[in-house]
């Protein structure tokens, strides 16, 4: 990405290297100061400076998402994008930052919906059976069985390099903000990944991405989502069937099962509880679809 103006490179070196944000966090954050700074621009007549940042009127702001909202945001975007502006003007400003009081738009927080258990397994097994290559076949298999069945986010099951491959009941993941957390690996994906590590023709290097494209690169996540879209439509399943719906999907049959919150938290990497307590209005969700499905008086 072009970087232009002067903050915006220290905005980004700022997240990549002291919040030790996501390539696709900083990416998102970075293009959101960028059209900042654009309208800025362009609404002032000039190059905004930090000054100016510290201290940018409310009714500034405000021109800036309305104009975004005329191209078509919508509230969950438009909040998260104020959030993102909020982050920048703090930086830019510095210690004289006067950030504007402004309410982003109401958000109505959705509920992730879980993959019945059986829809995961038909899931996997349609995207290994329609791989090109046996060794293919084991490392989209692999893939999705620890997304499923260690709650990995796609991100890390991909980080994940030749000394990981699992030879105990564990494995360390590093997960977001470089925060590490130990996970229990079930023996039907310690088995996966040992399959796939066995037939990939490009070895395993300890120091190398475990999983590999076909021309013997890392993989790119967006093979997997892919594979799993095409999977979906040829099984029928709905559309909130992806990667990231089997983390979910993990999470929700776990708490089902009697997993405690906290516990719960740990596994799925996530920074703080209120994260994690969406998976109990899932469980409950659950239960209300039961009861409207099988009593008689529903």
């Amino acid at each position: 990405m072009e970087l232009p103006h002067p903050l915006l490179a220290a905005w980004n070196r700022h997240l990549a290297l002291e919040r030790r944000r996501s390539v696709h966090t900083v990416r998102a954050y970075v293009a959101c100061a960028q059209r900042l700074l654009q309208f800025l621009t362009v609404h002032c007549g000039a190059s905004p400076s930090g000054a100016l940042l510290a201290a940018l009127p409310a009714a500034d702001l405000r021109a800036y998402l309305a104009h975004r909202r005329a191209q078509g945001l919508g509230n969950a975007s438009t909040a998260r994008e104020l959030s993102a502006l909020r982050a920048f003007l703090a930086f830019a400003g510095g210690d004289d930052a006067v950030i504007p009081p402004l309410r982003g738009p109401r958000v109505k927080k959705g509920v992730p919906r879980p993959v019945a258990p059986d829809e995961v397994i038909a899931l996997a097994e349609d995207v290994a059976e329609n791989a090109a290559e046996p060794w293919i076949a084991a490392r989209n298999w692999a893939v999705l069985l620890l997304l499923y069945g260690a709650g990995l986010r796609i991100s890390e099951a991909l980080s994940l390099t030749g000394a990981d491959v699992p030879t105990a009941e564990t494995i360390r993941i590093t997960g977001k903000r470089g925060k590490t957390r130990i996970v229990p690996l079930l023996p039907q994906v310690r088995e996966a990944v040992a399959e796939y590590a066995a037939l990939c023709p490009y070895g395993v290097i300890r120091d190398e991405p475990l999983f590999r494209g076909a021309r013997g690169g890392p993989l790119d996540p967006a093979i997997i989502r892919k594979a799993v879209r095409e999977a979906r439509r040829r099984l029928m399943l709905p559309e909130r069937t992806s990667p990231h719906a089997l983390r979910h999907s993990f999470a929700t049959h776990l708490l089902g099962r009697g997993a405690d919150l906290r516990a719960l938290q740990e596994l799925l990497g996530h920074a703080s509880l209120s994260s994690t307590q969406i998976y109990t209005q899932v469980d409950a969700a659950h239960l209300l679809d039961v009861y409207r499905n099988a009593h008689p008086r529903a």
